[in-house]
Protein backbone atom coordinates (compact mmCIF):
# COMPACT_ATOMS: atom_id res chain seq x y z
CA UNK A 1 0.00 0.00 0.00
CA UNK A 2 2.83 2.35 0.85
CA UNK A 3 4.44 1.65 -2.52
CA UNK A 4 1.20 2.53 -4.31
CA UNK A 5 0.97 5.81 -2.39
CA UNK A 6 4.58 6.58 -3.25
CA UNK A 7 3.96 5.85 -6.96
CA UNK A 8 0.83 8.05 -6.82
CA UNK A 9 2.82 10.85 -5.16
CA UNK A 10 5.56 10.54 -7.78
CA UNK A 11 2.96 10.61 -10.57
CA UNK A 12 1.28 13.68 -9.01
CA UNK A 13 4.63 15.42 -8.65
CA UNK A 14 5.50 14.48 -12.23
CA UNK A 15 2.20 15.93 -13.50
CA UNK A 16 2.73 19.10 -11.44
CA UNK A 17 6.30 19.46 -12.73
CA UNK A 18 5.09 18.93 -16.30
CA UNK A 19 2.32 21.52 -15.88
CA UNK A 20 4.80 23.98 -14.35
CA UNK A 21 7.25 23.38 -17.20
CA UNK A 22 4.49 23.90 -19.76
CA UNK A 23 3.46 27.13 -18.03
CA UNK A 24 7.08 28.35 -18.07
CA UNK A 25 7.37 27.48 -21.76
CA UNK A 26 4.16 29.39 -22.54
CA UNK A 27 5.37 32.37 -20.52
CA UNK A 28 8.78 32.32 -22.20
CA UNK A 29 7.08 32.07 -25.60
CA UNK A 30 4.80 35.01 -24.78
CA UNK A 31 7.75 37.09 -23.57
CA UNK A 32 9.76 36.19 -26.68
CA UNK A 33 6.82 37.18 -28.89
CA UNK A 34 6.42 40.51 -27.04
CA UNK A 35 10.14 41.17 -27.36
CA UNK A 36 9.96 40.26 -31.05
CA UNK A 37 7.09 42.70 -31.58
CA UNK A 38 9.03 45.43 -29.77
CA UNK A 39 12.09 44.75 -31.94
CA UNK A 40 9.94 44.74 -35.07
CA UNK A 41 8.37 48.09 -34.17
CA UNK A 42 11.81 49.52 -33.43
CA UNK A 43 13.15 48.24 -36.75
CA UNK A 44 10.18 49.77 -38.59
CA UNK A 45 10.64 53.07 -36.77
CA UNK A 46 14.38 53.09 -37.50
CA UNK A 47 13.74 52.26 -41.16
CA UNK A 48 11.21 55.09 -41.41
CA UNK A 49 13.71 57.49 -39.83
CA UNK A 50 16.42 56.36 -42.24
CA UNK A 51 14.04 56.77 -45.16
CA UNK A 52 13.21 60.30 -44.06
CA UNK A 53 16.90 61.12 -43.69
CA UNK A 54 17.70 59.71 -47.14
CA UNK A 55 14.84 61.70 -48.63
CA UNK A 56 16.03 64.86 -46.89
CA UNK A 57 19.57 64.33 -48.26
CA UNK A 58 18.25 63.63 -51.76
CA UNK A 59 16.14 66.79 -51.66
CA UNK A 60 19.17 68.80 -50.53
CA UNK A 61 21.27 67.38 -53.38
CA UNK A 62 18.45 68.12 -55.84
CA UNK A 63 18.21 71.69 -54.56
CA UNK A 64 21.98 72.12 -54.95
CA UNK A 65 21.84 70.70 -58.47
CA UNK A 66 18.91 72.98 -59.36
CA UNK A 67 20.78 75.99 -58.00
CA UNK A 68 23.86 75.05 -60.03
CA UNK A 69 21.77 74.60 -63.18
CA UNK A 70 20.07 77.96 -62.60
CA UNK A 71 23.47 79.59 -62.06
CA UNK A 72 24.83 78.14 -65.32
CA UNK A 73 21.68 79.13 -67.19
CA UNK A 74 21.98 82.69 -65.86
CA UNK A 75 25.63 82.81 -66.92
CA UNK A 76 24.72 81.52 -70.40
CA UNK A 77 21.92 84.05 -70.59
CA UNK A 78 24.31 86.86 -69.64
CA UNK A 79 26.77 85.69 -72.31
CA UNK A 80 24.05 85.56 -74.97
CA UNK A 81 22.72 88.96 -73.86
CA UNK A 82 26.20 90.48 -74.10
CA UNK A 83 26.72 88.95 -77.52
CA UNK A 84 23.32 90.27 -78.66
CA UNK A 85 24.15 93.77 -77.38
CA UNK A 86 27.41 93.70 -79.31
CA UNK A 87 25.56 92.74 -82.45
CA UNK A 88 22.88 95.35 -81.80
CA UNK A 89 25.25 98.16 -82.75
CA UNK A 90 26.35 96.20 -85.78
CA UNK A 91 22.71 95.57 -86.79
CA UNK A 92 21.82 99.24 -86.30
CA UNK A 93 24.73 100.28 -88.53
CA UNK A 94 23.67 97.76 -91.17
CA UNK A 95 20.06 99.04 -91.06
CA UNK A 96 21.18 102.66 -91.23
CA UNK A 97 23.49 101.75 -94.11
CA UNK A 98 20.65 100.11 -96.05
CA UNK A 99 18.28 103.00 -95.34
CA UNK A 100 20.88 105.53 -96.43
CA UNK A 101 21.71 103.55 -99.60
CA UNK A 102 18.03 103.31 -100.51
Amino acid sequence: MEAIQKVAQIEDKSRADKAEAEARVKQALAEAEREGQIQLQKARHDAADQGKELLKRAEARAAEAAAEIAKRAEAESDTLRSAAKGRLDEAAEMIVGRVVKS
